[in-house]
């Protein structure tokens, strides 16, 4: 909603200033999304447009583009690509009297309702505010067990990644027998896992033998035991525009060429 606060501007060479109208400056700190001021400003790095925290998380569980631009943020996990701002934030709040007071108040207020009782009384906890219990002083003891409420999210917070294993067959090869396909091809795991990972759950699945090797691939190139599976989809599986999704790594016994 637009406001017609007058912020005046530095003075100039002259010594004149000017006074501006907030409205001046709405299209610099609102929402494209609920066209209201930017609440948690949080950028999206592929494409650098702002939005409302809320507004955007809310968005990219329906869809991974960029509800501006329409560019594909992530193929997998889009709020991985977000960055709050809180210089931007800040900004708004001293542009926009009263602001940073109403959603304080707002956020304290929606802790109030939502919170749990415990022993019959109120368990008032705001993690942004600092806000103390019924029965507690505010400080660190309330933050620590207001972190200690994430517990009960089983959903992994680092970026997930979808990837398809396939045994590949060469004629002749030793250990081909020992080498077979999975029951299940079709993993899904973070993307920080790393190769040498992903062949002991291979070596774990197929019962080989602890000094039993085996090469993994994409694209026909065999993948350094360091490299993380973001790495390879980003440097080895992305660049392959024909490629689609999940990525397809290969497994097969090591080949020694020495």
């Amino acid at each position: 909603m637009e406001q017609d606060f007058t912020q005046e501007s530095p003075p100039n060479m002259s010594g004149t200033g000017r006074k501006h109208l907030v409205r001046d400056f709405n299209h610099f700190i609102t929402c494209y999304l609920c066209r209201g001021y930017l609440i948690k400003p949080t950028t999206v790095t592929e494409c650098l447009h702002t939005f409302c925290k809320s507004c955007i998380v809310q968005h990219f569980e329906e869809s991974n583009d960029c509800p501006k631009c329409g560019i594909q943020v992530h193929e997998t996990n889009p709020l991985e690509m977000l960055r709050l701002d809180n210089t931007l934030e800040e900004i708004i709040f001293k542009l926009v009297p009263g602001l940073r007071e109403n959603e304080e108040q707002q956020e304290l207020e929606f802790w109030r309702k939502n919170q749990p009782k415990e022993n019959g009384q109120e368990n008032l906890r705001c993690p942004r505010l600092g806000v103390p219990d019924a029965g507690g002083d505010a400080g660190d003891g309330g933050g620590n067990e207001a972190d200690g409420a994430g517990d009960d999210d089983y959903h992994r917070s680092d970026p997930q990644i979808a990837i398809c294993l396939d045994c590949l067959r060469n004629t002749g090869q030793s250990g081909e027998s020992t080498v077979t396909d999975l029951m299940k091809r079709f993993i899904r795991c973070s993307s920080r896992v790393t190769v040498g990972t992903i062949k002991k759950f291979l070596s774990l699945k197929l019962k080989l033998p602890s000094s039993y090797e085996l090469d993994v691939l994409c694209n026909g190139e065999i993948m350094g035991r360091d490299h993380t599976l973001e790495f390879i989809y980003m440097t080895r599986w992305r660049l392959h525009g024909e490629n689609t999704y999940p990525m397809v790594l290969e497994y097969r016994p090591r080949i020694d060429f020495g």
